[in-house]
């Protein structure tokens, strides 16, 4: 089978790797019949020593399964599914409380050096506590909406929910990329008026505004951070959703939220330490929340939003692709010329 590798910054490659199968009864072998790259492949994209490869990519996937272990019982041969980007028992303390990424059992597909959904098969370890069948066929003109659930939808949702984000709630959303534009549709869906996108790609934005954005700063730093205090009155905004991960967008967070608001960071943190003392968060009674979202816990709530057509998260999708154009996907998002790229196997 074919599958994409990741060898260093700025190589990937399709190459055939051994074919994936069954090894635990617990286990589904699923044929991909749609996946994605994602803003945060990005980063290995960018920086990766050729040391820490070749890796395994992709975690956004759905497909038919083709086989299950003697233990599975939620799924069989022929279903359509959809796997979150991490894979969990769905029987821990974690699971049960809804912090899936967290499972005593499970981890994410990118810790997993044999498997990866950019690729024609996958074999997906805990089956019965991570994919969810999809009503729908395999051709159904849903299939980018519904293979958002796998990732950058249920991140922005995350983002939100940890947010407190309600319809009294002022937001401000740091990062045009696919997880901050559904950030703004995931925080107009809990009712919020007042979105702020902060984004300077107008294509993208304009979506935003589709999505709900009320308003769209493009300054960074201090000219946006002021942009936002004027549209709030000097207030800032009750949540900030964070959905970049690198130090400057940390610290437009800190600027533009309010006191007693929320920083809610899903981006992947490219940083350890950031300021959460007096004078940056505690003097203000201002909250960090957020973390790797449990994608799982969200599937079933927002999926009937995407099967009846009231929401199109897949809009964030700009570009298609099969297994051969994946490394062209890549520096196509990482030179900003597409926002998120769709493959088809």
């Amino acid at each position: 089978m074919r599958a994409t590798l990741m060898y260093g910054a700025g190589d990937v490659r399709v190459e055939d790797v051994p074919d994936s199968v069954i090894k635990q009864p617990t286990d589904a072998l699923v044929r991909v019949t749609a996946s994605c790259i994602c803003g945060s492949d990005l980063w290995p994209y960018g920086s990766m020593a050729p040391a820490d490869g070749p890796a395994r990519m992709g975690h956004e996937f759905i497909g038919i399964v083709e086989a299950t272990g003697s233990e599975v019982t939620t799924v069989k041969t022929g279903d359509l599914v959809v796997s979150p980007f991490a894979f969990s028992d769905g029987t821990c303390a974690f699971c049960h409380e809804g912090l899936y990424t967290s499972c005593e059992h499970g981890t994410f597909w990118d810790m997993e050096p044999y498997e990866g959904g950019q690729a024609e098969a996958v074999r997906v370890p805990l089956a019965d506590g991570t994919l969810v069948k999809l009503p729908v066929a395999a051709d159904s003109a849903l299939m980018p909406s519904l293979l958002t659930l796998s990732d950058v939808f249920g991140t922005g949702y995350h983002a939100a929910v940890a947010g407190g984000v309600n319809e009294r709630t002022s937001v401000t959303v740091i990062g045009d990329g696919a997880v901050g534009l559904l950030a703004v549709l995931s925080a107009k869906r809990l009712g919020a008026e007042q979105i702020i996108l902060i984004g300077r790609h107008k294509v993208r934005t304009d979506l935003g505004r589709e999505f709900g954005a009320t308003d769209i700063v493009s300054g960074r730093g201090e000219e946006g951070i002021a942009a936002v205090r004027e549209l709030t009155g000097g207030h800032g905004t009750h949540a900030v959703l964070e959905a970049v991960g690198n130090m400057p967008a940390y610290e437009q967070a800190v600027g533009v939220v309010r006191p007693g608001g929320v920083i809610s960071r899903v981006g992947v943190p490219q940083y350890e330490d950031a300021p959460i003392g007096f004078g940056s968060l505690f003097a203000h009674n201002i909250r960090l929340a957020g973390g790797p979202a449990p994608v799982r816990a969200y599937i079933e709530e927002l999926m009937p939003d995407i099967l009846n057509g009231t929401l199109e998260p897949g809009k964030v999708f700009d570009a298609t692709t099969d297994l051969d154009g994946v490394p062209a996907g890549y520096q196509d998002m990482a030179e900003r010329t597409s926002l998120k790229v769709l493959i088809k196997p």
